[in-house]
């Protein structure tokens, strides 16, 4: 069973488990900032898109700055706005929607005139009472108006909700909190027992006068609220007033378009699940409110000039059957909001765009399992990144958090386009950075950790440079005792326990140090490990802790460089009056058991197997042939080509079965021919010896000792071929010769 430190024990993916769970909390929190990002990536989503072509339902009569320049400063007589109702009714115009509130009376000229006298402040023209009232009754604007919507079936009338005491407090003597005249909707409950939804409330009303409100049938609030960011996506469909749920303007324009009775809101356990004008089912939020699907910019729908619809300058038949909205765009009339497309977007055109989405049926929405959509969306990648990014290095973790992250882009956008989905895609998005760089900067720590263990752990054994390559690379590290075929070297002082006991102890310290140092250094600069340090032995190895696939060539060379490093040191130790030291070494090659061994609390980074006895035992044969550098056939066969070797003997090492040829390593190819030729003759002696030719094999011998006369190996087989001679062999010889204790 784990332990809880184990458990515990920080990982790069129980780092990324963490902190996807952490973004998970971020998004239950709803931060503002994150919540910002997601709104304007909705943003980006229209616009991306592009503009839309809309339906040929809906149009604009705009009071422009044109109808400005032609009629004057807003706000204009009602006779103006009822010749405008008399025009589009004899148009066709199947509704006729006004963006507008006729909150107060009409202030007409001669109205503003007789005020002025009955309040005494004219009245040396009090016998002009008599002709302002018949004109002021002539002229009335508001009459006009009724006339005018008593004739127009097809009209509604705009209204506006406020949703807080503090908004009116200003206004007790326009604004009441009585009933309005509008339609409310049927409110058709799915399960039995339901609540009432919760809907934005409404405190009190901004209601047209009395006179014109009794002159229609249709009523619609044209509330539109923003975003945070002052930005209108969304509209309340629905708003409680009182004990009843009153629809929008667009609503009451639909339903008046499609000829239905009542519209229907539809309420869930959760809320509201969805609003139906007839047929068409529009899918809102558990608050009633609908994303609108803006077509383009300003004047995406065909707009008309007020000034032109009176003056007759619009074609014939431009409003038949149509939905006419009736609004200010005017920019200094001040019925401007935000919108996606532009910072200044007219709010009656607002409303077309969401009338034609209604007609269309092109909803974007969120379904009602959104939220366990968003859940899965910020959970899965967080997963995914936690269990596969411990495993990559730096630029592959950047490549897979790029396509993550851009896949899920792509894949957000095809949705939104192709299904009218609006996903959360700030979130995810963030999840996938947040985890990446998370695990990254974990994994750099550990890595970083790991690196300065690893120099602190292989300092002792290689040189800084191979440290460096270790920390760089720690995948090429060869530890846990893994299995290898590597190339082990051992050294040893020829005849240092006579050289010890003729010197002092500080001599002998100084002497040691002399010879270590520099042998240290040159298997270090081959690219050997120090495996450790026996008496006057040296044990190192090569091909671990990096790996590298030509480690007999570089021990070879390593060891012919400790041989050339031995004569160099000659003058060093005349200065100190001590004899020259003489040195031995053996090189074997072979599998073997690389890695940490020792206990708990102290350990060495080391190798084991066969080849290291088979190493130790053959740099103890130098002694017997009078050689420096000895290898058997396993090192000898994947160097020979690069270096001079020639074969001393067949020899039944003690603990094999088997015997092993052995290799004196002589020098590098080319240089020179001396080493090529005594190799040569050599090998000759060696073979007539092997065929019992004593005479032959000594003649090549005594052939090798004129060139070399100090020729270790020639010099041995010479007193074998004396022995040989004088006692003779049995006739199953095979010229093999038995390592035995008095060699070692």
């Amino acid at each position: 069973m784990k332990s809880l430190k184990h458990i515990l024990r920080p990982t790069g993916f129980k780092l990324g488990l963490v902190m996807t769970l952490l973004a998970l909390l971020v998004y239950a929190a709803g931060v503002p900032f994150l919540h910002m990002i997601e709104l304007k990536a909705f943003d980006l989503h229209l616009l991306s898109r592009g503009e839309t072509p809309p339906g040929p339902v809906v149009s604009i009569v705009a009071i422009d700055e044109k109808s400005l320049d032609t009629y004057g400063r807003w706000p204009w007589s009602r006779k103006k706005l009822a010749e405008l109702v008399d025009v589009l009714r004899g148009s066709g115009a199947r509704v006729v929607a006004f963006d507008i509130v006729f909150s107060e009376p009409d202030q007409s000229l001669y109205l503003g005139l007789l005020n002025e006298i009955t309040s005494g402040g004219a009245a040396e023209h009090k016998d002009l009472l008599p002709l302002l009232e018949k004109l002021e009754k002539e002229s009335g604007g508001d009459r006009a108006m009724v006339a005018a919507l008593k004739q127009t079936p097809s009209v509604i009338l705009g209204y506006y909700f406020f949703f807080s005491r503090d908004e009116i407090g200003h206004l007790t003597d326009r604004v009441d909190d009585s009933g309005v005249k509008a339609t409310p909707y049927l409110v058709r409950r799915l399960k039995p027992g339901l609540r009432p939804p919760a809907l934005l409330e409404a405190v009190a009303v901004e209601k047209n006068i009395p006179e014109i409100s009794e002159a229609v049938s249709l009523t619609g609030y044209f509330n539109t609220l923003p975003d945070p960011d002052g930005i209108v996506r969304r509209a309340p469909l629905a708003v409680r007033y009182g004990d009843a749920i009153y629809p929008h303007l667009a609503v009451e324009a639909v339903r008046k378009f499609l000829d239905v009775p009542n519209a229907v809101i539809n309420v869930a356990d959760y809320g509201v699940k969805s609003i139906n004008i007839g047929e068409i089912e529009i899918p809102v939020d558990e608050r009633g409110y609908l994303i609108i699907n803006y077509r383009g910019p300003q004047k995406t729908f065909p707009h008309y000039s007020v000034a032109d619809v009176l003056s007759g300058a619009v074609p014939a038949g431009a409003f038949k059957d149509r939905i006419v909205l009736i609004g200010a765009t005017a920019t200094g009339i001040s019925d401007m909001r935000a919108a996606p497309f532009a910072g200044t977007f007219p709010g009656v055109e607002i409303h077309a765009n969401i009338i034609d989405t209604m007609l269309k049926g092109d909803f974007v929405h969120r379904p009602d399992w959104v939220v366990l959509f968003d859940v899965l969306a910020i959970l899965l990648p967080g997963v995914i990144l936690a269990v596969v990014l411990p495993r990559l290095g730096a630029l592959p973790t950047a490549a897979v958090t790029l396509a993550m992250a851009g896949a899920y882009i792509l894949l957000n956008g095809y949705a939104f386009r192709s299904m009218g989905l609006w996903m959360i895609e700030v979130y995810p998005v963030f999840t996938i950075f947040f985890v990446s760089g998370g695990v990254m900067v974990f994994q750099f720590m550990t890595a970083e950790k790991k690196r300065r263990q690893t120099r602190e752990a292989f300092s002792r054994y290689v040189a800084p440079p191979l440290v460096e390559e270790i920390a760089r690379s720690p995948e090429k590290l060869v530890l846990g005792g893994e299995e290898r075929r590597l190339t082990v070297l051992f050294s040893d002082i020829r005849g240092f326990t006579s050289i010890a006991e003729g010197l002092s102890p500080q001599v002998l310290v100084r002497l040691m140090n002399s010879y270590f140092t520099p042998m240290t250094d040159v298997i270090l600069e081959s690219g050997g490990t120090i495996d450790k340090y026996m008496g006057d032995s040296i044990m190192a190895f090569w091909g671990a802790p990096v790996w590298y696939p030509d480690h007999a060539r570089k021990a070879c060379k390593g060891a012919l460089m400790m041989r050339e490093k031995l004569f160099e040191l000659k003058d060093t130790w005349r200065g100190m009056r001590v004899r020259e030291l003489d040195i031995g070494i053996g090189i074997s090659t072979g599998t073997l058991t690389v890695g940490n061994m020792g206990s708990a609390t102290r350990f060495d980074y080391t190798v084991i197997g066969d080849t290291v006895n088979l190493g130790s035992r053959l740099e103890s044969l130098n002694k017997i042939y009078g050689t420096h550098i000895i290898v058997p056939k396993y090192t000898y066969e994947d160097v020979k080509d690069e270096f001079v070797f020639r074969e001393l003997d067949l020899l039944k090492v003690k603990g094999k079965k088997l015997p092993v040829k052995i290799y004196e390593l002589m020098g590098e190819r080319g240089d020179g021919d001396d080493l090529d030729k005594i190799a040569g003759l050599f090998a000759e002696g060696l073979e007539a010896y092997r065929r019992r030719d004593w005479d032959t094999a000594e003649v090549y011998f005594k052939t090798v000792l004129e060139f070399a006369p100090n020729d270790g190996p020639s010099k041995t087989f010479m007193k074998r071929v004396e022995v040989l001679r004088r006692l003779g062999v049995p006739d199953d010889w095979d010229g093999i010769y038995i390592e035995t204790d008095r060699t070692e």
